[in-house]
């Protein structure tokens, strides 16, 4: 175990079907009370959402601890690489960096003021990986994708595990895909509207992204058109430290269409690719990643998966979950990403009330409860 505790992996339902004995005894309430103590020891959700820390610092990274002054020569080393990385990286890497932004603006803007043909398909592609890659140079990117013969194909649904606003250009560095997002202002509602006159993204208003069935029907039609590409989904709603996958939300699995799975695993010895949006703005975790040394990572095509028959879509989401925390070597969590900013669900907490139940509940019957005590 990587944490400071070791957890027993057994699923709850096994556990507790383990426990289970002719009659209730006030030891079975010890399972409770360790998982309790486990869970203030060290949250296994609340974890995933700072950055993954290495286990002694590199040279080459930052840590989450402030500078601490062990040796000289250390300090020596650590001085110099801030002044690389700061006075040499930092300007050559905002120059490529503006020169991508603007070559993606100019670029499709002129390509969308062509009639629709395969002509303006072609040149579409062509700036989107043209501006991608100016990108991904950028940020320093070294990405290697593995088995390309499964890259996804037009009129199918991309879906990745979410870890950066930059998981989108390390995927489209390597192909065209549709963007689906809210409507921004600023210099990213700039780029959006250019680039839908070139390119069929689906961008959708404050007002309508809240509009489930709204939603689902355009993507549906979007993906009904098998000249159109794939579309680009994360379906876990919020970025997670690429050290596990989160719950995948339903709604990218009712579209219907060919699901083809990706994951993404940085390395985080060379720069820190996880967007902890609670603590840093846009602005100060782009300069974080551009004064970084490089960003490292795998990016791994997995086969296409469909719903089977009498599978759900909270299933087929499960599903497909699991093949790319596999892939990836990430931890599976059942949770929803949305813990990051909410409070947990009532639902949550319904479902293990009804757990502790069943572990006194015997044969319709409590034990060891008074007369009208209800087991949750």
């Amino acid at each position: 175990s990587q944490g400071i505790i070791e957890r027993d992996e057994t699923p709850m339902e096994k556990e507790i079907a383990g426990l289970h004995r002719m009659e209730f005894q006030f030891s079975d309430i010890f399972y409770f009370c360790r998982k309790g103590f486990e869970a203030i020891v060290e949250d296994e959700v609340t974890q995933r959402f700072s950055s993954e820390e290495l286990v002694s610092w590199n040279l080459l990274t930052r840590t989450n601890v402030n500078f601490h002054y062990i040796s000289l020569r250390l300090t020596v080393v650590w001085v110099i690489g801030v002044i690389v990385r700061y006075c040499f990286l930092l300007p050559l890497r905002f120059t490529l960096a503006a020169i991508g932004i603007t070559s993606m603006i100019v670029g499709t803007t002129l390509v969308g003021q062509l009639p629709n043909s395969s002509v303006k398909n072609y040149l579409s592609e062509v700036v989107h990986l043209t501006c991608s890659r100016i990108l991904v140079r950028a940020l320093s990117g070294t990405i290697h994708y593995h088995n390309r013969e499964n890259k996804p194909q037009k009129g199918g649904i991309c879906v990745a595990n979410h870890t950066s606003p930059i998981d989108a250009i390390i995927l489209t560095n390597d192909g065209c895909y549709a963007m689906v997002g809210q409507v921004h202002g600023g210099l990213m509602g700039v780029i959006q509207r250019a680039t839908v006159k070139a390119c069929p993204h689906v961008w959708f208003e404050r007002s309508e992204i809240k509009d489930r069935h709204l939603v689902t029907k355009r993507l549906r039609e979007h993906v009904a058109d098998k000249s159109k590409l794939p579309i680009l989904i994360f379906p876990e709603g919020t970025c997670i430290n690429n050290t596990s996958v989160m719950m995948f939300k339903k709604g990218s699995f009712e579209i219907g269409g060919t699901i083809y799975p990706v994951a993404i695993k940085y390395d985080p010895q060379f720069g820190d690719a996880f967007w902890n949006s609670s603590k840093y703005n846009i602005v100060s975790y782009l300069l974080r990643i551009m004064t970084s040394w490089a960003i490292v990572c795998n990016v791994w095509y997995m086969p296409p998966m469909v719903r089977k028959e009498g599978e759900d879509a909270v299933q087929f989401a499960n599903r497909v979950r699991s093949a790319i925390a596999h892939q990836g070597g990430l931890t599976e969590l059942p949770w929803d990403g949305g813990l990051k900013r909410a409070k947990v669900k009532d639902s949550f907490k319904e479902e293990q009330q009804k757990n502790y139940s069943k572990m006194l509940v015997r044969n319709g019957s409590v034990g060891c409860l008074p007369t009208g005590t209800e087991s949750d």
